[in-house]
């Protein structure tokens, strides 16, 4: 109130009404009020400039990994690191560099850019890197076993699956994870078991942990079924979740490497 007068709060935003003076009679009553109004709302902010503001914060966010990057890349050749601080400072490294591949996938999106073709990938290979890194993130063992094995798949979209699914088990592990990776009969077997309670059973298993839970497998379904693969949920022997990631195989790369052009078709 000032100088008899009422003004809004200086909080006071976007779609908040302020009260009109009421009319005084004679007598000294005032009349009804009439109904506030709310203030217009602002204009919509254009497509053009969320685009552009998305596009900056990507470019602000790759340069702060290119920071990271960088000095870890120095620490890693100090003659003063030990050789654990050093396998540590290598998984960094490479938990940066695949980010960046997600933020570089995300600009190829924004351009309206096809997707990229599917590589021919070790299978074992890469997962036995997403393995590596959770060892050093988890208190829980994760082991892995599996030998060669190969697919047509598009390599980040892999890395995603296989990290979405390790992570929700290393999430409700007792205090074991076990990874496998095999190929049997045309199919790329990855199967990750935990002792955990099982999906969807357990105290925790309502509410967030749940939904997580299925967001991750959500998500991995939606990766691996465009590129002919399958997603499996069971029990295993430890008595909690058996997830079964299935990839269509690939035979092995012919010599000289790039030869021939991989011949790769979605599986129907």
């Amino acid at each position: 109130m000032i100088n008899g007068r009422s003004r809004s709060s200086p909080g006071a935003g976007a779609g908040v009404g302020t009260l009109a003076a009421a009319p005084v009679r004679e007598d000294g009553r005032e009349t009804a009020r009439e109904p506030a109004r709310p203030d217009p709302p602002p204009a919509p902010e254009t497509a053009g400039e969320h685009a552009l503001w998305k596009r900056r914060l990507r470019h602000d966010i790759r340069h702060e990994l290119g920071t990271i990057i960088m000095l870890a890349s120095a620490v890693v050749v100090a003659e003063d690191v030990g050789d654990g601080s050093r396998a540590r400072i290598e998984q960094l490294l490479g938990e940066t560099r695949w980010l960046d591949h997600l933020l570089r996938r995300l600009d190829e999106d924004d351009d309206d850019q096809p997707l990229p073709s599917p590589e021919r990938i070790r299978v074992d290979e890469l997962t036995a890197e997403v393995v590596t890194g959770m060892r050093l993130a988890t208190p829980h063992e994760v082991c892995f076993g599996g030998g060669e094995a190969w697919a047509h798949m598009d390599p980040v979209a892999l890395w995603r699956a296989v990290r979405n699914v390790l992570d929700n088990a290393c999430r409700v592990a007792e205090g074991r994870v076990n990874v496998q990776v095999e190929a049997d009969q045309g199919w790329v077997v990855i199967q990750v078991d935990d002792d955990g309670p099982g999906f969807g059973a357990g105290p925790g298993s309502s509410g967030a942990r749940r939904g997580l839970a299925s967001l991750g497998l959500g998500i991995v379904h939606d990766l691996i079924s465009g590129y002919g693969g399958s997603l499996e949920i069971r029990t295993c022997e430890m008595g909690g979740a058996r997830v079964r990631m299935l990839l269509p195989s690939a035979p092995p790369p012919r010599e000289p490497d790039g030869a021939h052009a991989d011949d790769w078709r979605p599986h129907p």
